[in-house]
């Protein structure tokens, strides 16, 4: 198909729930894209963070080959190796626990709901989450989701959730009630503004959650699996949470999510009380498999420490020349840039010159390269970059002596 046949198609037959950006993409690899007409785009958003190991990485796709002649889906009331194996994985990788596999993000945060409500047995069925957080589009996750924008039109939402101010313990505990199951909190928010939970916050939950005898869940869908740092965004802080909700990276760009509970919770859940039809197929799951394997062999985790650093060095550096940025932060290879001004403008104009970002909350540039980004890679996209903020129109000055 041509170009504007290909548009045509969308216009006459996709619901129009994304404003996509004007290019057809035929073919990815590492961190590059390259469109129909065969031009080149630097993707420092890979997937809103699915890709963590850039497009088609070998050993996701060795493993994708090696199965998808074997065995592609079986229900989960029969078993599969590549399953058991993952599971086994995440575990040892994490903490000492129990896997339900699912397909998305939304759907691990469903899972973590529904596990919330019946570890308070019917007696307690609050669940609170932060201002600005992001879990997701299904009616539960919407309903978690610190944000009215997108919540409005779909109420009524799931009773029982509570929105508290993020990073703010004072305001957290006085939410607090003998209804409360669970306290959800994403450790990094993502959508919401590439916010960082402090230290000494998330070490509060947690005394709190020990106390009340409440579950402390972690939305780890888009931290998980490197992104920070740190395998999972929870080694930052010295505490583990009772609840993990994977997905995203996870499948290195196949569908699979996952919710990890602590051991001694496992027996919460019966045979009957949930289930997923597509969930954990010996595909996605060696996929996966894959995905860890890359991992732990190229030393990705290495790599994110050295180059989220210098990722932030070289965007400071762009803040110190441009009056219109107002901050940046982050945590390892997730790192936002707040502007003074609104960021469509610059989004638009890096997606011009060939550099793949995000604009989220309307002001926050938001840059997630894939973790075996190279130096060169981020020299480039900090070239793009800056160069994008000169040609916008709306640009303040630069300051006065930085060349």
């Amino acid at each position: 198909m041509k170009a504007d046949e290909i548009y045509q198609e969308y216009n006459d037959h996709i619901l129009l729930t994304y404003t996509r950006m004007p290019a057809i993409f035929v073919k990815g690899k590492g961190s590059v894209l390259t469109d129909i007409q065969g031009k080149k785009y630097l993707d420092f958003f890979p997937g809103w963070g699915v890709s963590n190991l850039g497009h088609c990485h070998p050993k996701v796709m060795g493993a994708v080959r090696e199965q998808i002649g074997k065995l592609i889906h079986i229900p989960n009331n029969l078993y599969n190796p590549h399953q058991a194996k993952l599971a086994k994985e995440l575990v040892r990788i994490a903490f000492e626990g129990k896997i339900f596999f699912c397909n998305s993000g939304a759907e691990a945060i469903e899972t973590a709901i529904k596990f919330a409500r019946m570890y308070g047995e019917g007696k307690k069925t609050e669940i609170i989450t932060t201002i600005n957080s992001f879990h997701g589009r299904t009616i539960g996750a919407l309903t978690a989701t610190g944000q009215e924008k997108h919540q409005k039109g779909f109420t009524p939402l799931v009773p029982g959730f509570k929105h508290v101010p993020f990073n703010d313990i004072n305001a957290l505990k006085a939410a607090v009630t003998d209804q409360t199951a669970a306290i959800m909190i994403e450790l990094v928010q993502g959508e919401g503004g590439i916010n960082v939970a402090a230290k000494e916050y998330v070490q509060a939950v947690r005394k709190i959650c020990d106390e009340k005898k409440i579950l402390f869940i972690a939305d780890e869908v888009a931290t998980g699996m490197a992104r920070t740092g740190e395998i999972f965004a929870y080694k930052h802080y010295g505490t583990t949470p009772d609840v993990m909700c994977l997905a995203k990276a996870l499948g290195g760009g196949l569908p699979i999510g996952a919710v990890l509970v602590k051991k001694e919770l496992a027996d919460v859940f019966k045979p009957g009380m949930h289930g997923s039809t597509f969930a954990g197929s010996p595909l996605v799951c060696k996929a996966a498999l894959g995905v860890i394997k890359a991992i732990y062999a190229e030393k990705i985790i290495k790599n994110v420490k050295a180059q989220g650093p210098y990722l932030m060095q070289k965007l400071n550096e762009l803040k110190s020349k441009y009056d219109i940025i107002k901050e940046v932060r982050g945590l390892g290879l997730m790192i936002g840039v707040e502007l003074t001004i609104d960021g469509t403008a610059i989004f638009k104009e890096c997606f011009a010159k060939g550099l793949i970002i995000n604009c989220t909350q309307g002001n926050v540039l938001r840059i997630m390269p894939a973790l075996n980004v190279t130096r060169r890679q981020i020299n480039k996209a900090i070239h793009i970059l800056d160069g994008a903020i000169e040609a916008s129109s709306v640009v303040i000055p630069a300051k006065a002596g930085i060349q």
